[in-house]
């Protein structure tokens, strides 16, 4: 397993994050996973022992199941608090009431309590608000984020599907009071999804802001078990759930070439392969697997193993490669004289 720096910290973290929005099995999450107590712990404690030492959750999984099954079974483990990294999220709607969503200030330290509580901690590593929030301004939130952090209570902050404008404003902001900024963007990437290359992994590049991959695998779609003109087998998390959004054509062409390759590297899956993809891009940190089983949580571990060369990691990139889009195409014609020749 490699270690990366998050962000611009001292922290490193494995290159794989155990996800836990399929523990807990509750409201829209049913569909995603309902794995219980003891098959946490069980999943929980095999990621541990591969080496993994990061593992993500949000307020929102299960109604907050998710956090708890995850606190518990870190207990029932004994791992040393030191040796974890716990991350988590808020934002999204966990009561009835009009300030029970968002990135207000009041939502904000409601939430990182209840948080604390559910995990069975005294403080989460890396607090990241899971959306973007067009009522609280930037300001509030950040001044929020800066004021838990100097209380104990969260060490770093990140975020999870901001613009990358909006990320510029909140470092620009963060810089501009000596708050604490966000280190880590949690966003969509994948082979048959490669949207974050055109503004935000630039962003990412020059403010030195980390990138936790969720959904690697389009929500199970390059798992192999899809295809042209199927939905795939019964019960499957895509089969039920069609998310996230993916020109599917594209992603056909690259399972086809992934299954290729997977053949010549002693007959590994596509899922193995399109997680090893996503792992060999210089700017991520980490990847993101959630599993329900302990065959789903093997495969993908495996993925760290699987060193792609580069004429496979090119066949990949043209098979996956984004249309032109203005203003890239632009760019890349105005800017071909200015950047440096190959020696």
């Amino acid at each position: 397993m490699k270690y990366n720096q998050l962000g611009n910290t001292g922290l490193f973290v494995s290159e794989i994050c155990l996800g836990t929005m399929t523990f807990g099995g509750q409201g829209m999450f049913k569909v995603v996973g309902e794995v219980d107590q003891k098959g946490a712990t069980a999943l929980v404690s095999r990621s541990l022992e591969a080496g993994v030492n990061f593992l993500d959750s949000a307020d929102v999984y299960s109604m907050g199941n998710s956090e708890k099954l995850t606190g518990q079974a870190l207990k029932d483990i004994g791992i040393k608090r030191s040796d974890v990294v716990i991350a988590t999220k808020c934002y999204g709607r966990v009561g009835s009431g009009p300030n029970d969503i968002g990135a207000s200030r009041g939502h904000i330290m409601d939430s990182v309590s209840r948080s604390l509580e559910r995990l069975q901690t005294d403080y989460i590593d890396l607090y990241q608000i899971h959306a973007t929030d067009t009522v609280a301004p930037v300001e509030e939130t950040m001044r929020a984020l800066d004021d838990l952090t100097r209380q104990g209570m969260i060490r770093y902050a990140g975020c999870s599907n901001w613009q990358a404008w909006k990320i510029m404003k909140a470092l620009g902001v963060a810089v501009q009071h000596g708050w604490t900024r966000f280190e880590t963007l949690q966003a969509y990437y994948s082979i048959a999804g490669r949207d974050l290359e055109r503004e935000i992994v630039p962003m990412m590049n020059d403010q030195k802001v980390g990138l936790m991959v969720w959904s690697p695998l389009a929500g199970g779609l390059l798992s192999g078990k899809f295809g042209p003109g199927s939905n795939g087998p019964e019960g499957t998390r895509r089969a039920a759930f069609d998310f996230p959004p993916v020109n599917k054509d594209r992603a056909w062409a690259c399972i086809e070439v992934m299954r290729e390759i997977g053949q010549s590297h002693g007959g590994a899956s596509v899922a193995r392969v399109a997680l090893a993809y996503v792992l060999a891009k210089p700017f991520v940190t980490t990847v993101i697997i959630g599993a329900k089983t302990m065959e789903q949580l093997d495969d993908n571990l495996e993925a760290a193993k699987l060193s792609l060369t580069a004429a496979e990691m090119k066949r990949l990139d043209e098979v996956s490669a984004l249309p032109p889009e203005y203003p890239g195409w632009m760019l890349d014609r105005q800017g071909a004289e200015r950047r440096p020749q190959p020696k």
